[in-house]
């Protein structure tokens, strides 16, 4: 179920595209060409589930010492990016889904003028 809000929710952010660009177990979610968040559907599968988002350092920092469940990302700079394990349900859909957003946001606020100009929100 989590798995399918998420999905959805990530498809209707616009200009998003699925792809798996480094293998055929890991969802990435692209905005005009650049990731916004992670899925490692094995992991899904395997009962371990969680999500990789680009977060602001600071509130990176924040989330890390609020939620044990929140760590840097592996294979990932990890000052601004983030995983959500979501084992223990630590973390609300409503706050998962907020984190979403803040990571897409991020992401668009980063691209050029002429990109953001193409996205309506």
């Amino acid at each position: 179920m989590v798995l399918e809000q998420i999905y959805q929710h990530c498809l209707n952010k616009p200009k998003t595209e699925e792809t798996f660009p480094f293998n055929q177990d890991t969802l990435v979610f692209k905005v005009c060409g650049k990731m916004y968040a992670l899925l490692p559907l094995d992991k899904w599968e395997a009962g371990d589930a969680s999500i990789t988002l680009k977060c602001d350092p600071e509130f990176a920092l924040q989330l890390r010492d609020n939620y044990d469940c929140i760590v840097g990302a592996y294979h990932m700079n990890k000052t601004h990016w983030n995983t959500i394990y979501l084992k223990d349900n630590q973390v609300s859909i409503k706050t998962l889904l907020e984190l979403i957003d803040h990571s897409y946001d991020l992401v668009v606020s980063k691209l050029p003028k002429k990109l953001k100009a193409t996205i309506t929100l």
